[in-house]
Parts: C-alpha cells; structure tokens; sequence
C-alpha cells in the first residue's frame, strides 16, 4: 500500500481506456457523477461535453470538481483528483483534443471521425487543473 509518484500518477491515467468518473454538483446541491474519457495535457485532463448535458452546465456554474480513475483488478489502485475545470468553444482546439481523445478510446483509425463526432457546435471543451491528488497503490496491501 502506498500513494503514487508523480510519473506513477501519470503512467496509471494514462494506461489503456480507464475512465474518470467525473463529479460535478447539479444547480439543487446534489451530486452527479458520470465516467468521461479524457486525455492529459501536462498535469491537466481535457475531455469534452455538451453545453447543455447536466455536467457542461454544473460546470460552467461551478467550476469545482472532482475525478477518480481507478483499476478495477486486484491489487487495485486508485488516483483521486479535485480540481477546477475551466471550458473553451474553440473550434480547433475541440477538434484536436476530440481526436486525441477518440484516439486513445477507439483507435487511430476511428479517431478523426469520432473528433469530429465530439466537437463543434453544442460542445465545450473542459480543463480541469488538479488542486490536489489522492493516489493508493496496491490497496490490498498484499
């Protein structure tokens, strides 16, 4: 059992198609969480949404959020994130970070397609900066 280095942390959110499970607080104060696929961008996730789904609008309420990526096979392991999320509309930056993340979850060769698919109009872009990271490797202590 331990917590993770930094290049630990990166390699495990980087590994294979694991989802985040994104939580974002809905306008009432209750809690929504959904899995996303994201990317990384230096420290950063980026992932994209619609505007209008009840996570690009808590978002853009409330910037605060949090993630969890974890590995679901023993010895398990997991990385906590709490951040802000920040959103951009523009166009060219969606379509790259789309891509890159159609990329890593269904191939190279579906990924312009899917880019294209989760970007343009009626889509956000989302940044979310890490404030602070929570990471335990081997769980069983096995």
């Amino acid at each position: 059992m331990g917590a993770m280095s930094p290049e630990q942390i990166r390699g495990f959110l980087t590994e294979g198609t694991r989802t985040a499970k994104l939580g974002t607080v809905r306008r009432d104060g209750t809690p929504h969480v959904v899995p996303v696929w994201l990317i990384l961008d230096g420290d950063d996730l980026l992932l994209t949404t619609g505007v209008d789904s009840v996570k690009g609008r808590a978002i853009r309420r409330d910037p605060r959020v949090a993630a969890c990526v974890d590995d679901e096979r023993p010895p398990y392991a997991f990385v906590s994130i709490t951040g802000q999320a920040s959103v951009s509309q523009d166009a060219a930056a969606m379509l790259d970070v789309a891509t890159r993340i159609a990329a890593r979850y269904v191939g190279p060769e579906r990924a312009e397609q899917y880019g294209r698919l989760n970007s343009g109009p009626g889509l956000m872009l989302v940044r979310i900066t890490p404030q602070r990271m929570l990471s335990e490797v081997d769980v069983t202590g096995l």
